[in-house]
């Protein structure tokens, strides 16, 4: 039953080096003819939180707090995560038949190419959140207990992100229409995943509704790491609903991804 999901970890495992190296290749190749270089990975998600908390925070909450926690702070406790979840998701889905082309001439497991892309952008991740943390210092806010539970909601985060490529990543090279169908997905649930507003807001249906969405669990949680305000075991409806969607995207994407990917030069 497990056997695919058992093939595809191996594979990821076995070469862990090869994917550090092409995920930095692929970075600095990214930027190499720009003047400012990797450093546009950072003004381009700091405009953008300039530009949301200008307007959501100044001009529609003028400027009022969420529950006591200024709201640039609150803002990025959102933001951040998204910054590696919409680029992993959207160029994790398009990496098999963007260079499928290329490594079917080599020996080299395709499952890793969704993994390169998640990689990729784990660094402009990990120093915006390193940063972030020297910020809640100056505000004042000191780290709790709850903090050691990030390191769990960000591990939920990477295993739902690899798992959703490798799903992606297969239906992506069978139907091309499901690429922009993705991005346009994305791009709805950016403002649906409560990371501009806050669900305590909505109806009580409607917030409901949207706990569905997986991004809604780890984002809600590294709040809660930050802030202290629950613990990961006090939700346990949500702790079996998320990780039970997960194991079913990874393993319906571990058997589609083994059973198709000797015929994805085909579908080119």
């Amino acid at each position: 039953m497990l056997r695919d999901i058992r093939t595809i970890a191996k594979e990821q495992f076995q070469n862990w080096d090869l994917v550090l190296r092409v995920a930095n290749f692929e970075m600095k190749g990214m930027y190499q003819k720009h003047y400012l270089g990797t450093m546009w990975q950072f003004i381009t998600p700091l405009f953008q939180i300039f530009v949301y908390w200008l307007v959501f925070g100044l001009g529609i909450r003028g400027g009022q707090p969420v529950e006591d926690v200024p709201f640039i702070l609150w803002l990025l406790m959102g933001l951040i995560p998204w910054f590696l979840i919409a680029p992993s998701i959207t160029q994790g889905s398009n990496s098999v038949h963007q260079k499928i082309g290329l490594v079917s001439k080599m020996k080299f497991p395709v499952s890793l190419l969704p993994t390169i892309s998640i990689v990729g952008n784990s660094r402009n991740f990990i120093i915006m959140m390193a940063v972030f943390m020297v910020i809640l210092i100056i505000y004042g806010i000191s780290f709790s207990l709850y903090f050691l539970q990030l390191f769990y909601f960000i591990f939920c985060l990477y295993v739902f992100l690899f798992a959703f490529s490798i799903l992606s990543s297969t239906i992506a090279v069978i139907v091309r229409d499901y690429q922009a169908m993705l991005q346009s997905i994305m791009r709805m649930l950016f403002f649906l995943t409560p990371i501009l507003w806050d669900i305590t807001t909505a109806p009580g249906w409607l917030a409901t509704l949207l706990k569905l969405n997986p991004f809604y669990y780890v984002i809600d949680g590294i709040r809660a790491s930050f802030l202290g305000t629950y613990w990961f075991f006090e939700q346990p409806i949500m702790f079996f609903y998320f990780w039970a969607l997960t194991f079913a995207v990874l393993y319906i994407g571990s058997k589609l991804h083994v059973r198709f990917r000797k015929d994805f030069v085909d579908y080119l």
